[in-house]
């Protein structure tokens, strides 16, 4: 007895066919787009790879106890490089810990859990934000933040005297101290840790500047410099400038990277204002130079500009003046990639590289070595990054 398929006419047949070979056409043509799609994306991706500036790319880990992270903040000690971040189910989640990992015969050490939320209340909080400083003198620095969200997180610090392999219990802060929210401290001519930080808040964000001259035993904090009602700001780093004046940018909710003056070494500040370059309500950090140039990394785009709320692309860009700036390079450029690449932190090694870390999608930390010398230079006009 034939089957059903043996008894179609040959007409019906070669219809079936004809239609079986359009749907693998079909098929090819859309494997095809896909295949010139994740080619012109790699391109994108892959845009400044190649510069001349590059030294090294890398991820500090392929494998990790915790499938988010975020945060990264990096230092140099006399052993090398340490870097650190928060990482654990998901930002808030009262399981993540500050991690640390340091820079050992070329590789980085595994990640190492330093701190935790537990001990302050019933349930057990999450951690936020590490930052590492290493001063001239005195130990390693570890500040970072305990609490349900920022609105209501307090800051915490820990020393290290051997350089990160083993720290000391956590200290609180004072009440109504911080520590650097988000951006690594800078230390002033005469000893002083200077540190940008803000608050976050039903009153709106703010920024505000914290001193510390014995290695986190005392503080003294200015009184908020913005008005958030015109600016809402966080999240500052601190730059140097001739005669003693200082810069400070960093993220706002609109749209613009904010910056701010002090002619008097950080006692006191101007007024807030925007710039041109944009900003997606995303963090941002930036370094004086040994030559004395500023070196800015952030996300030159807009909240809306990408489906990762404009976290991509991620860039450096250059200035002699910290108000001109110039195109330096383009670290990721991914407008579709989950959750972007953000965050990042930025240091000058004593071998005058610069190394950048920065969240990669949630889900690694990657760092970037890069020799300011090689890097090539465009204007940027009108807050447009150059094509």
């Amino acid at each position: 007895m034939k089957t059903h398929a043996q008894q179609l006419a040959p007409a019906s047949r070669s219809a079936a066919a004809l239609c079986r070979f359009r749907l693998t056409s079909s098929k090819m043509s859309q494997a095809l787009l896909s295949i010139l799609a994740l080619c012109v994306l790699q391109t994108a991706r892959a845009a400044d790879t190649n510069s001349p500036a590059i030294v090294k790319s890398e991820f500090i880990f392929e494998t990790a106890p915790f499938p988010s992270c975020h945060a990264s903040t990096i230092a140099e000690t006399k052993s090398g490089l340490i870097a650190a971040w928060f990482g654990g189910t998901a930002e808030r989640n009262p399981d993540v810990c500050i991690y640390v990992s340091r820079m050992e015969n070329g590789h980085w050490t595994p990640p190492a859990n330093v701190a935790d939320g537990v001990g302050f209340a019933t349930n057990r909080l999450p951690t936020w934000n590490p930052v590492l400083f290493q001063p001239k003198s005195g130990p390693l620095l570890l500040f970072y933040k305990v609490g349900p969200a920022p609105a209501s997180w307090w800051g915490m610090m820990k020393t290290s005297s051997d350089d990160g392999k083993t720290w000391s219990p956590a200290q609180r802060l004072p009440e109504g101290i911080l520590g650097p929210i988000k951006n690594k401290p800078v230390q002033l001519p005469n000893g002083d840790i200077l540190c940008g930080t803000s608050t976050e808040g039903d009153g709106g964000w703010h920024v505000h500047f914290e001193r510390t001259k014995d290695f986190g035993k005392t503080w003294t904090a200015t009184p908020p410099v913005n008005d958030s009602k015109e600016i809402g700001a966080i999240q500052p780093s601190i730059l140097f400038h001739p005669n003693n004046r200082l810069q400070a940018i960093g993220r706002t909710r609109n749209d613009k990277l904010f910056q701010i003056w002090s002619a008097d070494g950080g006692g006191t500040w101007g007024k807030m204002t925007l710039f041109d370059l944009p900003n997606p309500n995303s963090g941002t950090d930036a370094v004086t130079l040994s030559d004395g140039r500023q070196l800015l990394v952030y996300n030159h785009n807009t909240r809306d500009g990408s489906k990762n709320k404009g976290r991509s692309p991620l860039n450096v860009a250059m200035s002699k003046d910290g108000e001109n700036w110039s195109a330096a390079l383009v670290l990721e450029d991914d407008l579709n990639a989950p959750n972007g690449f953000a965050y990042p932190a930025v240091i000058q090694t004593s071998d005058g590289l610069v190394h950048i870390t920065y969240t990669w999608e949630r889900k690694r930390i990657k760092h970037v070595v890069l020799d300011p010398a090689k890097l090539t230079l465009q204007p940027i006009t009108h807050g447009e990054w150059p094509k």
